[in-house]
């Protein structure tokens, strides 16, 4: 990305919006772009077009036409703060707008997928009869700061996806299937404030799976093969 002149962003050098961001503040602008869609102040095509520049970022400089039109709750830059972005408190509680709210998600011989910037309530029940549900957390909108998510799959198959900041606890039932939280693809990063998502019921000859994913636009981690260590020197032979 070329690092234009923003208005008011000297070439200095020392200049704070000339300083190289983290992922943490990559991530604290898109949780922020996220709230301003739940808001409705964003639309979804927006949405997406923000987050690819958001993650794309290396300076703060990058990030000022992403933010220059959000309210003042909106991440600040250094210019105007003097500091790092601060963090984004997580998106708990009803009153974020125009947010669709469900509690059931439910098929028979079908699909139903729930993603995007949406509301869950305390209790979210799912029910997949030789179908498949998919239930994405990673955007959505937690009215408690704990919520259930009853999974019942009947040859069926139930996949739940949260991102790294969301606690999960998964305990369900496998009868003749499986029910259980699979290999994370990002690291979790928890803390006192993150929403917590206990996840049980059955599984009968169907599937039910809890995985922990990237946000969307946010680029895979790399994985970079493990080299192996150089193996020590045999011992030498004497061949006289």
């Amino acid at each position: 990305m070329e690092h234009m002149d923003e208005p008011g962003v000297s070439s200095e050098p020392n200049d704070p919006l000339r300083m190289r961001i983290s992922d943490a503040d990559r991530h604290e602008v898109a949780e922020a772009l996220r709230r301003a869609a739940g808001e409705g102040r964003l639309d979804f095509d927006e949405l997406d077009e923000r987050l690819e520049s958001a993650y794309a970022a290396k300076i703060y400089a990058d990030l000022a036409p992403i933010l220059a039109d959000l309210p003042e709750e909106a991440p600040r830059l250094p210019a105007t703060t003097g500091g790092a972005v601060p963090a984004a408190a997580p998106r708990i509680g009803a009153g974020v707008g125009e947010v669709s709210q469900f509690n059931t998600s439910t098929t028979i011989m079908g699909g139903v997928t729930r993603k995007g910037v949406w509301q869950v309530g305390a209790r979210h029940t799912a029910l997949a009869l030789m179908g498949g549900v998919d239930i994405d957390l990673r955007e959505v909108v937690f009215s408690e700061r704990e919520t259930e998510i009853v999974a019942n799959a009947v040859m069926g198959g139930i996949d739940i996806v949260i991102n790294a900041r969301t606690k999960v606890i998964v305990d369900g039932v496998g009868i003749m299937g499986d029910f259980s939280q699979a290999r994370d693809r990002v690291p979790p990063t928890l803390d006192e404030g993150s929403p917590v998502v206990r996840v049980k019921g059955i599984a009968l000859m169907g599937a039910v799976t809890v995985v922990r994913k990237q946000m969307p636009g946010e680029p895979r981690p790399s994985c970079r093969p493990r080299r192996n260590p150089p193996l020590p020197p045999g011992p030498q032979l004497d061949h006289g």
